[in-house]
């Protein structure tokens, strides 16, 4: 995906996490988020729009702590939260390609970092807002899901922080059923787990043979499943592992 793509998605997600907020409530819990509500939600979303745009607007090139959760509520909360998001939009698509600040994933440049990963946070987080309505999440769409699942499991979940680890070697497949380029080879150990695509593996090719466990389903499925929002579609395989990742595969804040 291009930048100004991952831009518009920030940009639509926001808005609709926005409108969902405001439907169900302050109060309304938050049904993907134990212990959450929704202005758990909107402060947290809200509070990382603007440290996001803070390292691209005043380029800092190294890390910079973000500036806490604000004491707000109801429509203030919510006017805060979309003046920071529309902030953050404005940032990042009338940023220098070649801007220079810090980042925390591999991307082809800062610019191109924090506008995929704000794009995806959003994204999640808008699903987290529909689920205080009780109502089934509007669809991620397929390109963005394949995008988000390799962002985290070839760049989250390859640093040396992931608690996704195994005493002995297992492989961890996980496979879009709707897109026959978007297949993932998961190699765990006591290590980092090493994340490789695999864009032409087939499920009759005999390259599951050396997989312990296949996580399967529609691109857009799988995105919500590995987010830990949403059942895993399909489970094949030593079941162990699926479980092993919603205990150990959270990325939190701190």
């Amino acid at each position: 995906m291009e930048i100004r793509e991952y831009v518009e998605t920030l940009d639509r997600e926001g808005r609709s996490l926005a409108a969902a907020a405001e439907k169900a409530g302050t109060d309304a819990e938050v049904t993907t988020c134990a212990g959450w509500q929704v202005r758990d939600l909107v402060r947290h979303t809200g509070m990382v729009h603007r440290w996001a745009t803070a390292f691209v607007a005043e380029g800092h090139t190294s890390y910079h702590p973000d500036g806490g959760l604000p004491d707000l509520d109801h429509d203030e909360l919510l006017t805060w939260f979309r003046e920071g998001h529309a902030r953050l939009v404005d940032t990042l698509a009338g940023a220098s390609p070649d801007v220079r600040c810090w980042s925390f994933l591999p991307a082809p440049s800062p610019l191109a970092f924090w506008a995929r990963r704000q794009a995806h946070e959003t994204t999640v987080h808008r699903v987290d807002a529909e689920s205080a309505l009780g109502v089934e999440p509007t669809a991620v769409p397929p390109d963005l899901a394949v995008d988000g699942i390799d962002e985290l499991l070839r760049g989250f979940h390859a640093r040396d922080r992931s608690k996704l680890r195994t005493a002995e070697p297992r492989v961890l497949r996980v496979r879009a059923t709707d897109r026959p380029d978007a297949v993932w080879t998961v190699r765990l150990s006591s290590e980092a787990p090493i994340g490789e695509r695999d864009d032409h593996a087939h499920p009759d090719s005999g390259e599951n043979t050396d997989v312990d466990c296949e996580l399967a389903g529609p691109a857009a499925g799988l995105y919500l499943a590995l987010w830990n929002r949403a059942p895993f579609p399909s489970v094949t395989g030593d079941a162990s592992l699926a479980t092993l990742w919603r205990e150990k595969s959270a990325i939190t804040w701190s």
